[in-house]
């Protein structure tokens, strides 16, 4: 008989071994294959903390280098792959248009061996901004954008193709922070997808565009939109405090609180926050960032939720003018990473991840004949 889990959803279950990444562990709450999310975040640029996570170890100067023009050279979309984007509709959501776009490319440029891996995952990480940017601005704007820019990093290429211009230094330097911070949470909802895919020993694009359906949900990637969806409706911080209390009165779910894992404080939630407060003095836009502060305090004061990453991501990329369908496919961008790595280490030492199940259905008994039915 299958040992009975305590807890739902596998909460407190070791499911597997990562040299990943650590989550929850006392005296550094996150931390990518040895180094504190703080320190990476505060010293690094996502290309950095890309090559850290997928190739093992930080790149010196020309590796990075090296890294950036391998990436940059990748970003242009097969005119296949651009003609499907421009038939899903304007309404569509957007991690959808990411889900299709990744199947669709997995189908044009399909990883024939795992040596292929590394490029595969290379070629993703390159033209996810592409594939979102090119059906956001053509479906909205009406636009077929140039998707080959030459800006020197991801966000920044992610911004100019949305915006049609270069971003401000400040917003480039906020994208490389928020996408440091998504780029790899353990055995997650959607990693753990990923996993359990790849231990199917299915190709790469699959095990992404499973990860990519279990990030859609709002229970795991959409809590930045739904957080922005809550704050922008109030007026001022006052405001914020009395409609907060009546939906805590009404029993009513406020998303970017809490964690699944982390028990006090999420530690990416005061670097982004910090970012953000920088943000809307730039933008004189300060009444948004108070609002979200004063969020934070009521939630804490009455229910003891501390901020998750997403909460204060959703003010800070708005700042930056990005539309709030759009903060989710940001995700995607980031964790990405992640998703790939943790696909090769299962690949690497791979076993078919299939646990059992405890039953609750009917005894066993006979099929009544149909008459008698």
């Amino acid at each position: 008989m299958a040992k009975q889990l305590s807890g739902a959803g596998l909460r407190g279950q070791v499911a597997g071994k990562t040299a990943l990444s650590t989550v929850g562990i006392a005296g550094s709450g996150l931390t990518y294959r040895g180094y504190d999310i703080k320190d990476l975040a505060d010293n690094c640029q996502f290309e950095e903390v890309a090559h850290l996570i997928l190739k093992g170890h930080l790149p010196n100067q020309g590796e990075l280098a090296e890294y950036k023009a391998l990436l940059q050279r990748q970003r242009g979309l097969p005119q296949a792959l651009k003609e499907v984007l421009e038939r899903i509709p304007k309404d569509a959501h957007p991690m959808d248009v990411l889900r299709t776009g990744c199947s669709v490319l997995g189908n044009l440029e399909t990883e024939e061996s795992f040596d292929d891996q590394q490029t595969i995952t290379d070629r993703m990480l390159a033209c996810f901004p592409s594939i979102i940017c090119y059906w956001y601005r053509f479906s909205h704007d009406g636009e077929r954008i140039e998707v080959e820019t030459d800006d020197d990093s991801i966000g920044g290429h992610f911004l100019h193709m949305l915006h049609g211009k270069k971003p401000e230094p400040l917003h480039e330097q906020v994208m490389h922070v928020s996408l440091i911070l998504y780029a790899e949470h353990e055995f997650n909802a959607s990693t753990f997808t990923a996993r359990v895919c790849a231990s199917t020993l299915s190709d790469m694009h699959s095990c992404v565009t499973g990860a990519i359906g279990s990030l859609r949900g709002p229970l795991h990637g959409g809590a930045n939109e739904a957080a922005m969806d809550m704050i922008e409706k109030f007026s001022s911080p006052d405001d914020a405090e009395k409609q907060m209390m009546g939906m805590l009165e009404r029993k009513e779910k406020i998303m970017g609180f809490g964690h699944a894992v982390y028990s006090d404080n999420d530690p990416r939630n005061d670097i982004i926050k910090k970012w953000s407060k920088e943000l809307s003095e730039q933008v004189g836009n300060e009444n948004l960032y108070a609002i979200s502060e004063r969020c934070e305090a009521v939630m804490w004061r009455e229910k003891k939720l501390f901020c998750n990453a997403d909460f204060f991501h959703a003010s800070a990329y708005n700042f930056m003018g990005i539309p709030t369908k759009l903060f989710t496919p940001i995700f995607v961008m980031s964790r990405l990473t992640g998703w790939a790595a943790h696909v090769m280490e299962q690949r690497a030492d791979n076993r078919i991840i299939r646990p059992s199940a405890e039953y609750t259905g009917e005894e066993l008994r006979q099929v009544p004949a149909i008459d008698a039915r």
